[in-house]
């Protein structure tokens, strides 16, 4: 077995070396809404073997978005810092998966469908603002100058508190080749 870490750009040149049907799994995870799903399904599809597939997976409902008291505080930070309020949901919500679930289907996909993994899980104010930082498009992130003055901001809204808790919803879409 071997991993291969790359892009949706990538995928092209990577048929090029290994061939059709090779692949066993493509796993793809929230960076996905970054990426031109729609065009890659229909070039991984040939690349998988029988009985391999795709899977998309995202860990649920962004930081900020989450029905917590510290994610309504994180809203509310980053919505002041940015000015708008924050509504993306990274990829993640319902209405994305579907369009997912839709492009695995119509680039000849089979067996497409949703599973679900339930969690709770507890954060260090570390973990949550790693989260933050990697959720953020390049161009909004705060300079390297003001980072440490954002993080302690940030630090300050949520409160004191060592762990924050959270009920994490982990979604796969996979769709199959036959």
């Amino acid at each position: 077995m071997t991993w291969v870490l790359g892009s949706d750009t990538d995928v092209p040149t990577l048929g090029a070396l290994v061939g059709k049907g090779s692949l066993a799994m493509t796993v793809i995870g929230n960076a996905i809404h970054w990426m031109d799903y729609r065009g890659l399904f229909p070039v991984l599809r040939p690349l998988c073997r029988a009985g391999g597939g795709v899977a998309v997976v995202a860990n649920g409902t962004p930081l900020w978005l989450r029905d917590t008291d510290w994610s309504r505080a994180l809203r509310g930070s980053l919505e002041r810092h940015y000015g708008r309020r924050l509504e993306a949901t990274c990829g993640t919500g319902a209405d994305d998966r579907s369009r997912y679930a839709q492009a695995l289907h119509e680039a000849g996909f089979e067996d497409v469908r949703e599973m679900v993994v339930e969690q709770r899980a507890e954060l260090s104010f570390d973990q949550i603002i790693g989260g933050l930082y990697s959720a953020m498009p390049a161009d909004e992130l705060p300079d390297p100058d003001h980072r440490a003055a954002f993080t302690e901001r940030v630090r300050q809204e949520l409160g004191p508190q060592a762990l924050f808790a959270e009920d994490v919803c982990v979604s796969m879409v996979v769709g199959r080749v036959e």
